[in-house]
């Protein structure tokens, strides 16, 4: 294998401007039942419907967001998902998204749960607290970090819980959890070497 044929195998195609939608974009079969918690205006929703004839359903705190999810005609209904998903029966997906979206959460170990009880698989991802450039940002500054993945002041950010690789994949151990793929991204990227290192995002496709 040539060096330049290594580095194409290596690159990570672009979903909506987000490489964690490309992957995801990949994991979901045709034709399932997905719900995506956080979904923001229903891109990655309108996508999948659109190419993959997913029946999907969304998730939204933003009310703004919402409106603008339903103008692209997908079913959002305005809900904080930290309080729970009581009203989805157990199993009623084939999978359940959270991009981007579980460090933002007050309770991450019951969201997941949730999840996983509501859906026969779920898609996680996260931004790696663990990349190096988190590390030497607080090292040299011995401050919150502000790094390309966490651009905010400590006192702005909408992050609350800053897990990294390592941590997920204990949460997982505990919880008794499969996981059936994983990805790690730092860019365009795969990453495989040293991810709780290296990767700048990580994508789950985690089942009980």
């Amino acid at each position: 294998m040539t060096a330049q044929t290594a580095k194409k195998q290596a690159f990570v195609r672009e979903l909506l401007g987000r490489s964690d939608y490309a992957i995801i974009s990949e994991i979901v079969e045709p034709g399932t039942k997905v719900l995506d918690l956080g979904c923001g205006e229903g891109e990655l929703l309108e996508w999948l419907a659109a190419n993959k004839g997913v029946q999907g359903r969304g998730v939204e705190i933003s009310g703004v967001k919402v409106q603008h999810a339903i103008g692209r005609g997908v079913s959002v209904y305005q809900g904080d998902i930290d309080e729970g998903l009581a009203d989805y029966p157990d199993q009623a997906f084939d999978y359940v998204i959270l991009s981007q979206t579980l460090q933002e959460t007050l309770y991450p170990r019951h969201v997941l749960q949730e999840m996983l009880r509501v859906g026969r698989r779920v898609i996680v991802a996260f931004p790696n607290f663990g990349h190096w450039t988190v590390r030497y940002s607080m090292l040299k500054s011995g401050r919150a970090p502000r790094t390309k993945l966490f651009p905010y002041e400590w006192y702005e950010s909408p992050n609350i819980h800053f897990l990294t690789v390592q941590d997920f994949e204990e949460l997982v151990a505990l919880e008794g959890l499969v996981i059936e793929r994983r990805y790690f991204l730092s860019g365009k990227s795969k990453v495989t070497l040293l991810p709780n290192l290296r990767a700048e995002v990580a994508v789950y496709l985690v089942r009980r």
